[in-house]
């Protein structure tokens, strides 16, 4: 029986508390409030910082993640009964984890009155708790779509016979919820499961023609309310052209409403971005009462035209098979009004036996519409497959109805359009969505070891460590001092992803020779014993013991050896920070590896990709050029893939995606490939890159929608550098707190007389020359080794210098030589194009390209110069000067509001290939 979900709230300890009994110190106790259910923590007398160690549970609700967790903290008054606020925390439900992925974290104790006297910390872990018979965990967020279809489709794919039309959804979820549940009650659930993750995320049909909407957060209410005719659109359709005008007038009926002869009219909200794309579902469900003795081996084929689908068939002899697949016909392709459904019978020598059929008049089929119910299958019986009208023994269970791509089955179909395809090649053309694995920073401080003993006793070592994560290796320095005590208290970071299966392989080695390391001891140690770190607390250093043969253990354990050598470690897990797998430019993804930290969503973003035109032919089929199209949307760490269209240059998938967005300062990619698993050129299976399209979202105003065609380009994006002015950031840091206090001096004298600074700036450069007097040039001056850098000069260099013209020297050596030519001027090149950048971004602030930064500017431009009218010029100047100067201790380490605001704007470098 599945148990009630519970949230745990494990109060460790608090810091710094404010004293409240008179004496220099309190006696605290901790209370927590979720949802009106009140719990506290035992009283921990006269400390300052307690430690609770205690868990209070809570009945949770997944619904409850607009609420909050408020944990106070108390002083007990003794003897007489009372208490008094020592800090309170308020917490929001919307970060809360599962167990397994809870830390500790700190939060600074806030005030409940402005007046009150408030300091200290409190030190909490959260997190969603079930019992071991519970399975199935509801979703945390259950406005978020659920994207985990692809190990369902990996599992899935182990399934799939060789037969093309073998590979259906609904069959193979079966057998997952089969092989994952025990009883039926447990098998409905995880079908449930699967049909809504499906119908959340997995049935889409866009293309490089897109629509985009990004919803603010502020308006729920509108992520379900239809796009009318009415509602305003912008004339970009971002449809990825090829070779074509970006600006081609396209005739687009977005969010067209279907008729439903039930209800009247109903539109579909879940597709309200692309074009409907109709088609003729048929579900094949199960058969009894065949006509064939002792069993059968039987199958159904499904034929309308010239497009005939087929089920698979079963090994095993049976008279009540269920197949539960569905067949999807492109509406405009139909070209018969007459549906056939067989039922065969499998032989293993010669023909297949035909068991009766059933037909349907095209005309008579209903048309569903959601979000009405799906079409209940019925039982039908089967006629002489002669077409006599003969009945014959047996019935069939089928559903036939008229729908869009918004329909439930449309993901788990099998397409007419696509039945050349066989084998794997099925699951290689489905659409499918994906979830980048969460990615941690690996900290490895290394402080030191003891007794590392080399093979030569005679010589003491020249130690360093090296850490091996997967492919990744790092190396300590070597220690300054040859001892077997080595001290280096280094950092090595490394990047890693859950679920953590590799090990970290820490390896002593000692510098025999200069092309020659010997190991000393060696020791593997597994992800999940490291502690996970959200903030800047250090974590607990160990001891471990390390031998030469690769098995390390914690000094605790018992030894294996009498003696052992031992290194000293601090290792963490670090989830505050966002581990960079982006280009900075283009980044989709600013949040920290820790769901705990994460802010709430300031809207989403839905994408309807439509499709794309005069694509060029990637392959060459029968001296005829095709493409196997499909498109790849990647935005944070959710990442889709469209199914694939057959053998056309001008393919049309309609598809929708929707992402939550936590940054506007973001940008979202997608890309056309050509599939080359289904026809590999010249037997390498490799999809080859058409083009791409990036869109930055500030770009975008809320709750409007663009459609716009983009030429398809490959883009190779470009780095930039920052310039700065080492002195003046010498002055600001008072690394010369003398060169400091004359420039704060120079500073207030310019300001309140400013007719002094053109004598002021001549009287300067008079005492530089008489300060450069006494280091005057005694000789003559030559040629300078340092200007030159004739010391530095390497052997290439010089061979390059004494080379004859035309060169005596190989090509490969001259192309090395251009090599290092373009390099120089490529970071010439780099630094133009920051100073470039920096215009490009001014320029922003008053093109509206960016509407909410232009529209902060002109704001911010009106109140600046009221403020400079009224206020005095040797006022503001003085104001501003005296802020940039200030001491460092009077600096935050964050960058300011104006300096970030103007380094996250966008500039040209988005639109470089």
């Amino acid at each position: 029986m599945r148990q009630t979900a519970k949230l745990v709230v494990h109060v460790v300890d608090a810091q710094h508390l404010m004293p409240r009994d008179g004496q220099g110190s309190a006696s605290p106790f901790v209370e927590v409030d979720f949802l009106n259910q009140l719990s506290k923590t035992r009283t921990v007398p006269k400390s300052l910082n307690p430690v609770w160690n205690q868990k209070l549970y809570f009945d949770y609700d997944p619904t409850a993640i607009n609420h909050y967790i408020e944990v106070s903290v108390y002083h007990e008054r003794r003897p007489v009964p009372g208490r008094s606020l020592l800090g309170r925390v308020k917490i929001s439900c919307s970060n809360i984890v599962y167990e397994g992925d809870q830390v500790y974290q700190r939060f600074p104790l806030e005030k409940k009155w402005l007046i009150s006297s408030i300091k200290g910390e409190i030190g909490l872990k959260l997190y969603i708790s079930f019992s071991e018979q519970d399975q199935t965990f509801p979703p945390l967020f259950p406005s978020k779509p659920i994207t985990s279809s692809t190990q369902t489709e990996e599992n899935i794919a182990h399934l799939e016979t060789e037969d093309s039309l073998e590979r259906f959804a609904s069959a193979e979820q079966e057998d997952l919820a089969d092989s994952a549940c025990e009883d039926e009650e447990k098998k409905e659930e995880v079908k449930e499961a699967v049909q809504k993750l499906q119908r959340q995320e997995v049935f889409a049909r866009p293309a490089p023609m897109h629509s985009i909407r990004l919803r603010s957060r502020e308006n729920p209410q509108d992520a379900n309310k239809p796009l009318s005719r009415g509602h305003p659109r912008n004339n970009n359709h971002l449809q990825s052209y090829a070779d074509t005008e970006a600006n081609d007038d396209m005739n687009l009926d977005l969010g067209e409403r279907l008729p439903n002869p039930v209800v009247g009219e109903r539109f579909t909200g879940t597709y309200d971005l692309v074009e409907q794309m109709f088609y003729l579902y048929v579900r094949v469900v199960r058969a009894k009462e065949l006509s064939t003795a002792g069993g059968s081996d039987p199958y159904v084929e499904v034929k309308l035209g010239n497009y005939m689908g087929r089920t698979k068939n079963f090994d095993k002899k049976t008279i009540v098979p269920e197949w539960n697949q569905v067949f999807a016909f492109p509406k405009e392709r139909i070209q018969s009004s007459v549906l056939e459904v067989f039922v065969k019978d499998k032989e293993t020598l010669g023909r297949d036996d035909f068991l009766g059929k059933v037909v349907f008049d095209l005309n008579e089929i209903p048309t569903r519409v959601p979000p009405n119910s799906p079409l209940a299958p019925q039982w039908y019986r089967l006629e002489d497959w002669r077409g006599q009208g003969k009945v014959v023994r047996g019935e069939i269970m089928l559903a036939v109805w008229m729908g869009s791509q918004a329909d439930e089955a449309f993901p788990e179909a099998w397409y007419a359009d696509t039945a050349s395809v066989h084998g794997e090649g099925v699951f290689n053309i489905r659409s499918k969505v994906y979830v980048s694995p969460k990615l941690w920073y690996l900290r490895v401080n290394v402080i030191e070891a003891q007794d590392m003993i080399p093979s030569d006793r005679n010589r003491l070592p020249d130690v360093f460590v090296k850490a091996n994560v997967g492919m990744q290796t790092l190396k300590t320095s070597i220690c300054p001092m040859k001892t077997a005590n080595p001290l280096w208290n280094e950092d090595l970071l490394f990047v890693v992803a859950e679920p953590f299966e590799e090990q970290l392989v820490i390896t002593v080695e000692d510098r025999v020779h200069a092309s020659k390391d010997e190991v000393i001891g060696r020791i593997s140690l597994p992800m999940n014993m490291f502690e996970k770190r959200l903030d800047h607390r250090l974590v607990p250093s160990r001891w471990f013991n390390i031998d030469k043969y690769g098995h390390g253990v914690l000094e605790p354990n018992s030894r294996r050896n009498a003696f052992s050598s031992r290194i000293h470690l601090r290792i963490c897990l670090e989830g505050g920070y966002h581990v960079m797998d982006e280009s900075t430019m283009y980044i989709s993804d600013t949040r920290p590896t820790a769901r705990q930290l994460w802010k709430q969503p300031v809207g989403m973003l839905e994408i309807g990709i439509l499709g794309a035109k005069g694509l060029a032919p990637m392959k060459l089929e029968d001296s005829r050029g095709s493409t196997d199209a499909y498109c790849v949307a990647k935005y944070g760490q959710k990442w889709v893939r469209t199914r694939t269209i057959l053998d056309s240059l001008s393919p049309k998938w309609n598809e929708q995606y929707t992402w939550e967005v936590y940054d506007l300062c973001t940008v979202i990619t997608l890309g056309v490939f050509d599939n080359g698993h289904l026809r590999p050129v010249k037997g390498v299976s490799r999809d080859a890159t058409i083009g791409k399209v990036r869109i930055r979202l500030s770009t975008l105003e809320a709750d409007k929608i663009y459609t716009h065609s983009f030429p398809l380009l490959v883009l190779q994006p470009h780095g930039l550098k920052k310039t700065v002015t080492k002195w003046l950031e010498d002055v600001c840091n008072w690394r010369y707190p003398f060169t400091s206090v004359l420039v704060h001096v120079l500073f207030f004298i310019l300001v309140m007389y400013p007719e002094l600074i053109l004598p002021t700036m001549f009287l300067y450069m008079f005492f530089i020359g008489l300060w450069n007097f006494r280091v005057r040039p005694r000789h003559p001056p030559h040629m300078d080794m340092k200007l030159s850098w004739a010391e530095t000069v390497g052997p290439d260099e010089l061979d390059e210098e004494f080379d004859t013209f035309p060169t005596s020297r190989s090509q490969d050596l001259v192309r090395l030589r251009y090599d290092r030519l373009r390099s120089v001027a490529g970071r010439i090149q780099t630094v133009v194009g920051d100073i470039a950048s920096q215009g490009e971004r001014i320029q922003l602030l008053m093109s509206w390209r960016d509407p909410r930064a232009t529209s902060l500017f002109i704001l911010f431009s009106l109140a600046a110069s009221v403020v400079f009218y009224a206020m005095p010029f040797k006022v503001v100047t003085l104001v501003c000067g005296l802020h940039y100067l200030r001491h460092p201790k009077f600096r935050s380490k964050l960058p300011s509001a104006p300096s970030n605001f103007f380094k996250r704007l966008s500039s040209r470098s988005d639109n470089l290939l």
